[in-house]
């Protein structure tokens, strides 16, 4: 039961077809090491033109393509030479379809019955016992198939032993190699196929060969499977101090903003201490005002009532006497109760200044988070040159133009591809065995602008004769294939695996095509209205999927969507101005790099299109600056037509 369910997770997880959803019908592994069926990735391939024109197998997962031994041969043959790997066949002979229980006759199991299998047949991959194996060899077309006793001490080993038939002609097993060809093959295909082949050997004859072979690839796989190991053993490690140092960073904030806490429960106790005092002195004072009020009351009520007897009384003397003591002010100085005071406090209140409040807390340094990336550009940094690198090579027969540049790492080389105008040609250069080494690919045109594809393939524009070429970077450059396009486009950048955006003038625009050329959507040069397109030269794709135009007709910087839409231009007067902005590139912190050809130098923005500096000027040696791009290690490649090199900086 367990190896029962072990086989179908591995059917499921590892031997399952992606394209087809069924396990493996004859796979082949393409170079990208994605496995399908034969038939399903031929039947992918046809779909896709651009596979057809470069003659080679296209994977339906990662788009990379995979060349094909006889191109000449019809589609549904490309794949045919193509094996899989070994750890898949392995897979697929121990648990797929071929790797039947042979304890049983299948055919009797059908029926409901146990009966023990005695031969194995390993052109039907079924197991029979006596009265089947009877019945398999009355029908003539089966009398010649490899049959394998399976009695006895032979059974555990017979399916090991069993001969692997021939495709095509089914009745021959593959006992030859074509070492011309590196491919199996049986006596017929031999006469057939091979004849005019110089080397055709038995397979038996090769074994010792191929084992040697495979014991050098295994031990490389040891070496790569300790080598990662011990890089996932350092990143476990990194990854626990991380922890260890996040959690510190953490009790360091927590602590200086328990500080900060601390501070204001002291500032707030002394404030309502304050206040207390303040308070207690006020309602002190009003306590007074008012007993002082109410004595004040009874003597005006006495007096009142001493005038009243007065006015009743019949004696004139005791009115007289009363009038006397009022016209001398006795009264009146009697019940003046009231004693002014300084000092008296009128009215308390809390001013609190909101506005104050707030940025004293943003101003408030508790700290900040600086994080510091692995090999990226760093912009605020004085950048410092690192290398030149001269485009003329041998064999060119004008002064090099160069017109655009841009960097891959093939094969753990890091590999500088650039297009040169005057010579029609793009060319790569990189360090291989501390040798400086070039590869240099002619075009029937001259080569303008250009875009990664892939890891290791590039699509470059061919302005005069209306091409848009893709190659491949090995990193020696080679002809992938030539997709003739319909207008003349200068600049170019890749959006997805299957389209590109390209500039054209005329007539004016920018232009999404798929793969081959097609034209998907045209954006407009004018948006309500306005032209904020007239000479587009360069493009590139901001990392949130956005198109960054360099026009030098309008001297601008625009960013468009997918759909035409403006998300910003960047257009300013002054200073900050462009004159002649040609080369642009968007760094994976979002910043963005324009050239400028007229004022020479090489201007900084933001994400969102702000202008940050001139990072590099014609103090730097900027002169005449055409493309520019950056790469994984903190470098900005500058195309510099007057001198024809490309000009590396350090930032």
């Amino acid at each position: 039961m367990f190896q029962m369910a072990t086989s179908q997770k591995l059917k499921e997880h590892f031997l399952t077809c992606t394209i087809c959803t069924e396990v493996f019908d004859n796979p082949c592994t393409l170079v990208c090491n994605h496995t399908f069926c034969r038939k399903c990735v031929v039947n992918y391939t046809k779909t896709r033109p651009e596979a057809i024109s470069a003659k080679s197998l296209l994977c339906p997962f990662c788009n990379k393509m995979t060349k094909v031994s006889a191109p000449e041969r019809p589609v549904e043959e490309w794949a045919d030479d193509v094996k899989p790997i070994f750890i898949i066949q392995g897979l697929l002979d121990s648990f797929g379809p071929g790797s039947k229980d042979t304890t049983y006759c299948t055919y009797c199991q059908e029926d409901g019955e146990t009966t023990p299998a005695v031969v194995w047949c390993s052109v039907c991959d079924e197991a029979l016992c006596d009265k089947c194996t009877g019945a398999h060899n009355r029908i003539p077309s089966f009398r010649q198939h490899d049959v394998t006793d399976l009695s006895g001490e032979v059974k555990a080993k017979g399916r090991q032993k069993v001969k692997v038939m021939c495709r095509e002609h089914r009745q021959e097993s593959l006992e030859f190699l074509c070492t011309d060809c590196k491919k199996a093959a049986c006596q017929k295909c031999c006469i057939i196929y091979h004849r005019k082949c110089d080397a055709v050997v038995t397979i038996t004859s090769q074994i010792t060969t191929m084992k040697t072979q495979l014991r050098k690839i295994k031990k490389a796989l040891s070496k790569k499977e300790d080598e990662m190991k011990l890089r996932v053993n350092e990143k476990d490690l990194k990854k626990k101090l991380g922890r260890d140092h996040y959690s510190l960073m953490k009790s360091n904030i927590q602590s200086e903003c328990q500080k900060v806490n601390n501070q204001a429960k002291e500032k707030e106790r002394k404030l309502l201490d304050q206040m207390e005092d303040i308070s207690y002195k006020h309602i002190g004072q009003l306590k007074a005002d008012i007993r002082s009020g109410e004595m004040s009351v009874q003597m005006y009520q006495q007096q009142a009532e001493l005038i009243d007897q007065a006015l009743q009384s019949e004696c004139d003397m005791d009115v007289y006497e009363m009038y006397q003591g009022c016209e001398t002010g006795d009264v009146e100085a009697v019940g003046d109760a009231d004693v002014k005071e300084r000092g008296r406090i009128s009215k308390v209140t809390f001013r609190q200044d909101t506005d104050k409040l707030s940025k004293s807390l943003e101003d408030l340094q508790l700290g900040e988070i600086d994080v510091l990336y692995e090999d990226v550009l760093d912009l605020k940094a004085t950048p410092v040159l690192h290398d030149t690198i001269s485009v003329r090579v041998p064999g060119d027969s004008n002064v090099s133009y160069p017109r655009d540049v841009t960097v891959m790492v093939v094969n753990d080389t890091d590999t500088v591809v650039v297009t040169d105008w005057n010579n029609n040609n793009v060319k790569s250069f990189y360090t291989r065995n501390n040798q400086t080494r070039h590869s240099k690919l002619s075009l029937g045109g001259r080569p303008w602008g250009l875009t990664k594809l892939t890891h290791n393939q590039v699509a470059v524009t061919v302005l005069n004769i209306k091409q848009i070429v893709t190659v491949e970077v090995n990193p020696d450059l080679v002809l992938l294939s030539t997709i003739t396009t319909s207008k003349e486009y200068s600049g170019i950048t890749s959006l997805t695996p299957s389209t590109l955006a390209a500039s054209s003038r005329p007539p004016t625009c920018v232009d999404i095509l798929d793969m081959a050329g097609n034209v998907l959507r045209s954006i407009s040069p004018l948006q309500n209205g306005s032209k904020i397109l007239q000479y587009p030269k360069y493009l590139c794709t901001t990392r949130t999927g956005n198109i960054l135009v360099s026009d030098q007709g309008t001297e601008c910087v625009v960013c468009l969507t997918l759909e035409g839409e403006v998300v910003f231009t960047y257009s300013p007067t002054g200073d900050t101005a462009l004159k002649s902005p040609l080369g642009i590139t968007s760094t994976s912190t979002g910043g963005i790099l324009v050239t400028d050809y007229s004022l020479n130098r090489v201007i900084h923005l933001t994400e969102s299109g702000q202008f940050v500096r001139s990072i590099l000027t014609q103090q730097d040696g900027i002169i005449n600056p055409w493309g520019v791009c950056v790469d994984g290690h903190g470098h900005v490649y500058v195309c510099l037509r007057r001198e024809g090199v490309i000009k590396v900086f350090t930032c």
